[in-house]
């Protein structure tokens, strides 16, 4: 499980110069759970400036939200990779000013040469990660070695293995599977990742985008398509429970921050991206939500005893770049989103 432990702020941020203690409050979004819940709190305590927290469940719904206000009412969103470079298409992001996030220093220099937003123009990395398999080493013979496990499983998983539900990574698993881009566009290509989803579905569990780690752990599924520290989770309560990424490889997924165009208060909202960019929170968040994090500070001071209980918070950025970044693909969105519904429907 996510464990919610108790945040201690580090050393204190560098001062940014033109943010005023008195400044109004700033709106963050982001996903449940997925920073320091006294993080806010501590963010007021060294800058004075008063943060609230609305909650999202998904890219798609933040993205709703943005799109139909016109981008009123937040300050700083959490979005992965694709939706920033959309918000930035759509005139809603704000170009960042570097001279205001020091901490950018803090990031390894892959994290400023991503595909969706080369030099951090518009959006700051906040984790990143790989998609694969999560599995029951205990309960299956041998390791997976392909998406095809999954997609086509043994008879002794079918009804045992669940696979995400989001758009882009469902479809990127039939995308890498069929030796796909995971941004493809081609609509031949994407309906022979559509034909491959549809039979597999017939193999499911069930479609599963947020208990899918228990379900492995309970036994209930044995093989899982995962977030690499999503499956953490199942590690942390089942040590048979491993993860790996199939040799026909994985998305590189990134989750960001973006300061919104229509902010009135922009100087504080870089000030809180730049405390998030903190090493301390960032050791905080590899530490205790066991996602990778852009944060070379961060990551150079995580305790090497947690990369041996969860191998894959120790992937370099080396390698992980390796894998093809998810990135905005425009218009072929729409596609997408048609595609899955019609393979959840089908029967």
């Amino acid at each position: 499980m996510k464990r919610l432990l108790l945040f201690v702020a580090g050393a204190a941020i560098a001062a940014l110069t033109g943010v005023a203690a008195h400044a109004d409050k700033i709106v963050i979004s982001n996903w449940d759970g997925y920073m320091p819940a006294d993080l806010l709190e501590n963010f007021t305590k060294e800058t004075g400036i008063e943060a609230e927290l609305s909650v999202h469940a998904t890219n798609e719904e933040i993205m709703g939200k943005l799109v139909a206000s016109g981008g009123k009412g937040y300050d700083v969103v959490f979005v992965s990779a694709p939706f920033a470079e959309a918000l930035g298409k759509l005139g809603l992001a704000a170009a960042l000013d570097h001279s205001r996030i020091p901490n950018l220093a803090n990031l390894y220099p892959e994290a400023s040469r991503l595909a969706h937003d080369m030099g951090n123009r518009i959006s700051v990395p906040y984790a990143w990660g790989t998609t694969g398999l999560c599995y029951r080493s205990d309960l299956i013979a041998g390791e997976p070695a392909s998406w095809m496990d999954l997609l086509q499983p043994a008879d002794a998983l079918k009804g045992k293995t669940t696979m995400l539900a989001t758009d882009r990574w469902l479809l990127g698993a039939g995308f890498l599977a069929t030796g796909a881009s995971i941004n493809e566009t081609d609509p031949g290509k994407i309906e022979a990742a559509k034909q491959l989803l549809i039979a597999a579905k017939k193999t499911l569990l069930a479609y599963d985008d947020t208990t899918f780690y228990s379900k492995l752990v309970s036994g209930e599924a044995l093989m899982v398509q995962a977030w690499d520290g999503w499956c953490n989770y199942g590690i942390a309560e089942n040590a048979a429970i491993k993860y790996v990424i199939p040799k026909e490889g994985s998305d590189l997924w990134v989750d960001t921050m973006v300061v919104i165009e229509g902010s009135a208060s922009k100087d504080a909202a870089h000030a809180f991206v730049n405390y998030v960019l903190n090493a301390d929170v960032g050791n905080w968040v590899a530490s205790n939500i066991l996602y990778k994090v852009p944060n070379k500070a961060a990551m150079e001071a995580l305790d090497k005893a947690l990369i041996e209980q969860y191998p894959n918070l120790g992937m370099s950025p080396a390698d992980l770049i390796k894998f093809e970044a998810m990135t905005d693909v425009g218009e072929t969105q729409k596609l997408y989103s048609r595609t899955v519904s019609e393979i959840t429907a089908a029967q």
